[in-house]
């Protein structure tokens, strides 16, 4: 299975990454919205995204609109994973389509208890 990793935190790429390839995902990354649209654009298609909401560029809630917005990328599982903790918030991201919602500081086991939640954890993931 693949992920895309979007933050525009580097050190946080690297934990969400890390995290995601301990279960057995290869992942990508960008730094905001707008550059993770150039990857799914240049044709490599993730199952899962994962996505910061406070970006420059182009921020997380955005992002999520416009993959919802493309029919070709509809199917993607989109995964919230950001220090915006209000309730509004979290109701905001889930109804512009995000599938979850994980709130930063998360553990390893948090992140795959929610991947596990909707499905997707690759099939070699230790549980």
């Amino acid at each position: 299975m693949r992920a895309l990793v979007i933050d525009d935190s580097r050190a946080m790429r690297r934990i969400v990454g890390a995290a995601l390839e301990g279960l057995g995902y290869e992942t990508r990354q960008a730094g905001h919205g707008r550059e993770a649209l150039d990857v799914l654009q240049e044709g490599w298609t993730p199952d899962l995204c994962t996505i910061d909401w406070n970006m420059p560029v182009m921020d997380g809630l955005q992002f999520v609109s416009a993959v919802r917005a493309n029919p070709a990328w509809r199917r993607l599982t989109l995964m919230m994973v950001t220090s915006e903790s209000e309730q509004g918030q979290i109701v905001r991201a889930l109804a512009a389509g995000a599938h979850e919602y994980v709130i930063k500081p998360f553990t390893a086991d948090a992140l795959r208890d929610k991947l596990a939640l909707l499905g997707m954890l690759p099939e070699e993931a230790v549980l």
